[in-house]
């Protein structure tokens, strides 16, 4: 076998060489991590390139994102599709070697990480899906689920506040097969990290509940390998950081151990002087075939998916009913009955026509979901009777003292996970458990605090998860709580991510549809804001049109004037009834004006112009009404939106809808002064 010294200068030669040629990127940390990279993948990493998507592999997540060459360099080494002219295009437009490693584009990377602190909570999500997964398909002498997840992070990630969040949640969860590799180098961007981060990491950890090695020397491959030998060998109570001592920019004479070597190239005679100092003859991308194969993981991932791919084929002879289960789980297909539970869901709340609040009109939705779809895993952060997330088929997430899954006297596990005060965290943990696949997760909090995990949100429709946000107290309708609770600017801006699906149902009926919506939308996220006052049942004919975004709710003939629309009102969520009191007043004095829903700006922005034109005509003014900013209710073509564009205030509700002009007769008398500037 090669040198492993010489195995991980190959890592930072290529990442040298590959940062030089796009002359951008980050060489220090990569060459800091390198020998780390050696010990873990090289020693136990259970993976195999020619299948990156095989369920039975350990997971690797790179938290510390900028140092994506050392992942690339990994992946190109070890046989992963991505061949040597991929890290010769790093950075390059429509190259699989982004500046931060992307899930979906680079086969072998299992998240999107740049965003500091995000990775390793993904990681934590990972591993709590396969703890989870374990508890509810193995079954005795057939273990079919059974891989760790490994991260490395550095110092950026741990001072990241969710790095706390995440990691408390880790230890309070008791997850043994999570290992952490901490890259501690004493540099960050500003320079040597003492002043500003003086942390004591081990009692940190230690106080989280978990086991903690080292410090070990990083650049000691073999010290490392033992360290994780260590943490795999512990007992499945605690999951394990190791403290990894090292050097950024390890072997340039003029970079090493300085801030320089974190975010620009070395540049062409500091590389040259780093060949010379770490022994590494070879021309830039140029891999010796002796080191290529110690690299090689190809034959050894085979064989370890051959013997799980039998391992698997024993589980489904005895268990042919659970194998198809996993199967269909991991691959994210909704059941076969799905469609019709969809269905049976809406009508249920149509023929009710109950009189809720949204998000209770979200609780009985998922009442029907979570008994149809044992894969749904719900929580919320510290407001369950709140959000009313839970129902009586997801029960408490438990562990017992010794870290086994607690089971219910039915013999299930829970399924809904109370995450404590920690939005952002669960934000992330969301999308690592969505990534890990097995499991459609699903988080509330309130809509203002949206805010704390609006970047995680972002990297779940970048990533293209399904991933659900349940945003209850959607306005200012919670009342007494005042301006800090109340949302203003949030549907908004939650709106402007792109690939998010953001739901603002008026009703029981709009509620399930949104949620079957967005249960059935495999490629993206979804924000459900949900009311906490009551609102009525919206009279309609049908239900169909509601999954587009928006459509007609009312025409001016079911207000008896049987004539064209002079004006269309497009309302959303509990705004939808005072706009059809509004068309009543307006009705009264020959005013024909038409009622649009529109739960979902971001579905009805998809239809097909045609659709679209059928809803909104041409030559009609519109009036926009909802309870929060109004700049984004322009793109429309509106004549006058009814909105706030300040923060709220404490008060009850009702004060507020007045003093607001969220009243019948102001919308009233708005759609009459926008008429009245046309004549």
């Amino acid at each position: 076998m090669a040198d492993p010294a010489q195995m991980a200068n190959a890592l930072r030669a290529l990442a040298m060489d590959a940062i030089q040629q796009a002359n951008s990127g980050h060489p220090g940390a990569p060459m800091g991590m390198a020998d780390m990279a050696v010990a873990l993948w090289s020693g136990h990493l259970r993976h195999n390139p020619a299948d990156p998507r095989w369920a039975g592999r350990d997971r690797f997540v790179l938290s510390n994102g900028h140092a994506s060459m050392l992942l690339y360099a990994l992946l190109h080494l070890t046989g992963y599709d991505l061949p040597i002219g991929e890290l010769k295009n790093f950075r390059q437009l429509h190259s699989k070697t982004a500046g931060h490693p992307e899930w979906g584009v680079t086969p072998g990377v299992e998240t999107t990480t740049g965003p500091l602190g995000q990775g390793i909570a993904n990681a934590v999500g990972m591993a709590l899906a396969e703890k989870l997964l374990a508890a509810e398909f193995n079954r005795p002498g057939h273990t079919i689920v059974d891989h760790r997840t490994y991260v490395f992070l550095g110092d950026g990630c741990m001072m990241e506040g969710i790095s706390h969040e995440a990691c408390a949640l880790a230890g309070a969860w008791k997850l043994g097969k999570l290992i952490a590799l901490y890259d501690d180098n004493g540099i960050s961007i500003d320079g040597q990290i003492a002043p500003w981060f003086a942390d004591d990491t081990v009692k940190r950890f230690e106080a989280c509940q978990w086991n903690v090695l080292g410090p070990v020397d990083g650049h000691d491959a073999a010290a490392v390998q033992r360290a994780i030998g260590q943490a795999r060998q512990w007992s499945s109570d605690r999951p394990t950081l190791i403290i990894c001592r090292t050097h950024i920019g390890f072997g340039s004479p003029g970079r090493q151990d300085s801030a320089k070597a974190h975010g620009e190239p070395l540049g062409a005679s500091e590389i040259e002087a780093t060949r010379a100092a770490l022994g590494w003859p070879y021309a830039p991308f140029e891999i010796p075939p002796h080191i290529q194969a110690a690299w090689d993981a190809r034959a050894a991932g085979a064989h370890a998916q051959q013997q799980w791919d039998e391992r698997f084929a024993a589980y489904a002879q005895a268990f042919p009913q659970l194998a198809a289960e996993f199967k269909r789980r991991m691959a994210g297909e909704l059941p076969a009955h799905f469609a019709q539970t969809a269905v049976d869901a809406a009508v249920a709340a149509h023929q009710k026509a109950e009189t809720v609040a949204s998000r209770k009109a979200s609780q009985i939705a998922l009442e029907a979901f979570t008994a149809a779809l044992p894969e749904l895993l719900g929580g919320s952060a510290d407001l369950t009777g709140s959000n009313l997330t839970n129902t009586s088929h997801t029960l408490p997430l438990r562990f017992d003292t010794a870290g086994n899954v607690v089971r219910h006297e039915a013999g299930q596990i829970g399924r809904h996970i109370n995450y404590g005060v920690r939005e952002f965290g669960m934000a992330a943990i969301m999308n690592g458990v969505a990534l890990h696949g097995g499991y459609i997760p699903y988080g509330g909090t309130f809509l203002t605090f949206s805010d704390y995990s609006r970047n995680a949100i972002r990297m779940a429709a970048l990533m293209r998860q399904r991933v659900i946000h349940v945003f209850t107290h959607d306005s200012i309708g919670l009342g007494e709580d005042g301006p800090t609770h109340q949302p203003i600017e949030h549907a908004a801006s939650l709106r402007l991510i792109p690939g998010l699906d953001v739901w603002r149902p008026a009703d029981s009926a709009e509620t399930a549809i949104a949620w079957a919506q967005a249960l059935q939308n495999k490629d993206r996220p979804s924000a459900l804001l949900l009311s906490r006052h009551n609102l009525p049942y919206l009279p309609r004919r049908n239900l169909s049109n509601i999954s587009r975004g928006a459509y007609v709710l009312s025409e001016p003939g079911d207000a008896g004037l049987a004539r064209a629309a002079q004006a269309v009102i497009i309302a959303t969520g509990s705004e939808v009834h005072l706009a059809l009191q509004a068309q009543d007043l307006l009705a009264a004095q020959k005013i024909a004006v038409r009622v649009v829903s529109m739960p979902s700006t971001s579905v009805f922005d998809r239809q097909p112009p045609r659709y679209q034109l059928a809803v909104l005509p041409a030559g009609v003014p519109r009036i926009a009404v909802e309870m929060g900013a109004t700049d984004g209710w322009w793109k429309y073509g509106c004549a006058a939106v009814v909105g706030i564009d300040r923060f709220g205030e404490s008060a009850p509700a009702p004060k507020l809808f007045e003093l607001f002009g969220f009243t019948s007769q102001n919308v009233a008398d708005t759609v009459r002064a926008a008429l009245a500037r046309r004549s």
